[in-house]
């Protein structure tokens, strides 16, 4: 499965993808460009599944990049700071922008709500507010996972049930063929 992981610079992508490739913390550095690494489930119902993850950096100049690597995308992580107030509506921006581009129309979207270990992190409801979550289209799938990519807390559930809205979406795709 091909997956996007975008995000504002700084909100943890990059340690949130060496975190579920390696299971280690791995100090990085700002990503200008990309990263891509073949990640495997190793536990619950998607064992054994493989993800393609394309981390793009979260620089200004780097966004317009984003939608080249959206496209036909089967997923998307958002990787938000959840103590970040002050760029929680520039998060928002870019994340409408994002799910609302024709070429994403109804791909599912893994909100992972990272630094829940700090003080002051916004609980799962408050973000999924604080980014338009239930404005999106109603055949949009999403989840907001709480997270902390240092220590990996909630990377491998998060992982999981993108899974489940990715099959869920295609189940829907061969039923909704099938009428037609």
């Amino acid at each position: 499965m091909h997956i996007v992981m975008l995000g504002l610079d700084s909100a943890g992508k990059t340690t949130a993808l060496y975190r579920l490739k390696f299971d280690q913390y791995v100090n990085t550095v700002p990503t200008i460009g990309f990263n891509c690494e073949k990640v495997k489930i190793t536990a619950g119902k998607a064992k054994g599944t493989s993800f393609l993850i394309w981390d793009i950096g979260g620089q200004d100049k780097l966004r317009p990049l984003w939608r080249t690597y959206t496209r036909y995308t089967d997923g998307i992580v958002f990787v938000v700071d959840s103590v970040d107030e002050e760029r929680m509506e520039e998060a928002k921006m870019e994340l409408l922008r994002t799910a609302r581009s024709p070429e994403n129309a109804g791909v599912p979207i893994l909100v992972l709500a990272n630094k829940q270990d700090l003080p002051g992190a916004k609980d799962p409801n408050e973000i999924a507010r604080f980014l338009g979550l239930p404005e999106l289209q109603h055949n949009t799938l999403w989840h907001v996972q709480p997270a902390c990519a240092i220590i990996g807390e909630g990377l491998d559930i998060g992982l999981e049930l993108l899974h489940e809205m990715i099959t869920k979406r295609k189940k829907n795709a061969k039923a909704a063929k099938k009428k037609t």
